[in-house]
Formats: C-alpha cells, sequence, structure tokens
C-alpha cells in the first residue's frame, strides 16, 4: 500500500446524540501527511466537530463534502446507513460484535454495498488487551459528575459541569481550592474507565484507604477504596479468583460487594460486566435500612446491568436521574427515598478535545503502520466484514446481518 498514494477520509459525526470526537486532530493529520508523504487526508466539513474547520484549515489539511475519492473513511460512532459509501473501507465503533439489535440494518447495508468494516473494539494487542478506547475520558468525566451530583443532593459542594470547560487542564484548575466533606466512595474494577476514576480521586486529594479498613473506620475527610475484580467475585466452590475461569465460568462466581451498601456514599462503577455475572446488590437490599449509598455513577452503563437501578441512559445536559428504592420508578434525581442515578453512555463527549487527542495518539502508535501494511494480523482480526461478506471470525453474525428484517428493532 505503501507505493501509491492512500487518501483518508476523516468523517463527519451523523448520528444522533450528536458526537463531537474524531479520529484524529488537526496536529495528528499533519503530522501524519508530514511523515507519510504518500498519504493524503481529506476532513468533511462538520459544525458539531470539537476541532473547528478553521482549525483543520490552519493546519493545511483540505476540507470537502464529497470524500468518494477517498479509500479509508474514519469516523467515531456507527455510521448512518444512506451516509455509507460502496466499496470503501471504514475505520469506526460499529457495536454490532454482540448482534446489537440497533445497528442490525447498518450491517446489512455494509454487506449489500461490499464494504470493509474494520471495527475499533476489535484491535488488540498480541496477549488481547484492546489498543482504542475512551475508557479513561469516561472515568473522569463519570467520577466528577457522581461526585458534582453528591454535593447538589447534599449542598455541601458544588461543580462546573465538565462540558462547560474547554479542556481537562480547564477542568483540573477547577478543582484547585475545592474542599469536600467527610465522604465515602466505593470504586470498582481496575482498566482504563477506573484509571480515569482514580485520577480524579488524586486530583482531588481524596485519600485512599484499603477494602477491609473503608468497610469498618469512618473518617473526618474525603476518602476512596477500590475494588478490582479479584475482591469483588469469588469462585463459589473454594473463595479463588481468576481471571480466564471468571470470564469463562462467570456464573460460577459469587458477588462480595454488598457489605459495601452499609458503608459507602458514593459509588463509582467501573467494572466491566455481562448478563452471567452476579450484580453487585439486588433490588431488595436497595430497600433495606442499611442501604447508605446516596449516589451510583455507572460508568460502565449497563442498563438492568451490574447496578439494577440503572433504567436507562440520562444525558450530557441532565446526566442524572432518581430511583425510588422502594417503587423501582424514577423520580426527581434528589428525591429523599431515591438513588441518584448518573448513567450517560457517551461521557467523553464532555472532554472531546482532549479524548480525540488520546485517540488518535494510539491510533497513530499502534495501528496506523498496520493499516497502511498489504497485509496485517492485527486489521484482519478486528475486521468484520469486506467484500466477500462477513470474515471467517465474524460469520457467527450471519443470521443477524443478513434477517429478512433489518431494521427489527
Amino acid at each position: 500500500m505503501a507505493n501509491h498514494v492512500v487518501q483518508i477520509g476523516l468523517i463527519r459525526e451523523e448520528k444522533i446524540p450528536q458526537d463531537n470526537r474524531v479520529a484524529f486532530t488537526p496536529m495528528q493529520c499533519q503530522w501524519i501527511m508530514t511523515h507519510y508523504p504518500h498519504v493524503l487526508i481529506t476532513v468533511q466539513p462538520s459544525p458539531h466537530r470539537c476541532f473547528k474547520d478553521e482549525e483543520y484549515r490552519a493546519a493545511g489539511i483540505r476540507m470537502s463534502e464529497d470524500l468518494s475519492h477517498c479509500n479509508i473513511l474514519l469516523g467515531i460512532k456507527e455510521v448512518p446507513v444512506e451516509k455509507l459509501l460502496p466499496g470503501k473501507t471504514y475505520l469506526f465503533f460499529s457495536h454490532t460484535k454482540k448482534q446489537q439489535p440497533q445497528n442490525q440494518a447498518m450491517l446489512h447495508d455494509i454487506l449489500e454495498k461490499k464494504i470493509t468494516l474494520i471495527d475499533y473494539e476489535c484491535l488488540v494487542h498480541e496477549d488481547g488487551q484492546r489498543i482504542l478506547g475512551f475508557g479513561f475520558f469516561a472515568g473522569v468525566v463519570g467520577a466528577h459528575n457522581g461526585l458534582l451530583e453528591y454535593g447538589r443532593r447534599t449542598g455541601t459542594f458544588d461543580f462546573k459541569r465538565v462540558h462547560e470547560c474547554h479542556d481537562f487542564q480547564e477542568l483540573i484548575t477547577h478543582y484547585f481550592g475545592v474542599k469536600l466533606p467527610p465522604l465515602k466512595i466505593v470504586a470498582t474494577g481496575s482498566g482504563r474507565v477506573t484509571a480515569g476514576i482514580l485520577e480524579v480521586m488524586g486530583l482531588l486529594g481524596i485519600k485512599y484507604i484499603p477494602p477491609e479498613e473503608f468497610l469498618i473506620n469512618e473518617y473526618a475527610y474525603p476518602v476512596y477504596t477500590q475494588l478490582k475484580a479479584g475482591e469483588l467475585y469469588l469462585r463459589k466452590t473454594d473463595k479463588t479468583y481468576s481471571r480466564e475461569d471468571f470470564h469463562a465460568n462467570p456464573g460460577a462466581y459469587d458477588c462480595k460487594f454488598l457489605p459495601y451498601v452499609t458503608c459507602s456514599d458514593i459509588l463509582l462503577n467501573g467494572i466491566y460486566w455481562d448478563k452471567n455475572i452476579e450484580r453487585l446488590f439486588s433490588w431488595d437490599d436497595l430497600t433495606k435500612d442499611n442501604f447508605r449509598i446516596k449516589v451510583i455513577a455507572d460508568i460502565t452503563d449497563d442498563k438492568n446491568g451490574s447496578i439494577p437501578c440503572n433504567l436507562g441512559d440520562a444525558t450530557i445536559e441532565n446526566p442524572s436521574y432518581g430511583v425510588n428504592r422502594y417503587t423501582r420508578e424514577k423520580t426527581g434525581p434528589y428525591d429523599e427515598d431515591g438513588v441518584t442515578m448518573m448513567c450517560v453512555g457517551n461521557l467523553p463527549n464532555e472532554l472531546p478535545r482532549d479524548a480525540s487527542q488520546f485517540f488518535g495518539d494510539h491510533l497513530m502508535k499502534y495501528v496506523f503502520d498496520e493499516l497502511m501494511k498489504g497485509r496485517s494480523d492485527m486489521i484482519e482480526k478486528a475486521t468484520i466484514a469486506d467484500a466477500n461478506g462477513l470474515t471467517k471470525r465474524y460469520a457467527y453474525l450471519t443470521d443477524y446481518a443478513t434477517g429478512n428484517n433489518p431494521s427489527a428493532a
């Protein structure tokens, strides 16, 4: 591929709600074209993108509504069916590998148009770790929002909303001098989302306490503890944890979270979940007098998932709602008998410039050279479809993608 001109297009995000992130920033586009003289990048104009059209033009990047001359098209979220160009290679988060019903029609159309689909989510290092994702910034924004909702619910402190800040640096400046009351925060997980949560804990000077001490002590200052999967889930038979076995047989494990509902004020949930994994607590647990948690930021955001009272997405503008502990119905966010739920599916959109910079950096470091090769194992493993149809690895999607009624659901 390196011997002829490769035309790359950055597409405008068209999915609703509007996404404002982009795969490459203006400076990253400029760097690529300087270091890869055979690569030309064209950017589709967008009124919503976090980097303005003028910023791309100032960096010497061509703008064009028409991207039909491009071989490779990069976006972030799913592409509406009517916008898909036949015969092109697309990279974006397709959300199809778990047969998500809302994207069935899109995958059907991708096959019809003989499009090559490379899914960011399926790009992995040799050890299986995902290369690309926005989890860190989801964790930062989720932790901030969780604290903000607690401050507003209790009337003890207030924060600016993240999307009101130009970037992460402005958000950090906003934290200077913030004094938090004594409160206890429990964070779950150990991946990128949790790394973002811990970043906020550090910036605000919230002290880490080991789980066993957190359970039994009260403190005169704000504290947090972190529960990794091995502390949350133990095998029913011998009370041990193995990551491989847990992911292979999640039903064989008990969840040990329940004691934390009695001693925590805020839950910041950043742990992976699937339907065979036991929930952190039950609806019945919510009704008990000793259920102390006032605010839950469900950053991994699975509706009816590890957090049963996640009743679906809120929005960046109105990120929280209440759930009555007894009736299980939605209420106002700060209702006395309710838990305040912060569940937003596109949290990194609140820090889009930093999230885009971070994403593009990883794309350049680990994926770009592979994409320029004639053949790459990494790219092949992430290719859901090509001109010949579904690839062998994703053949299990056949019924889903070729259903008689692709727009069902």
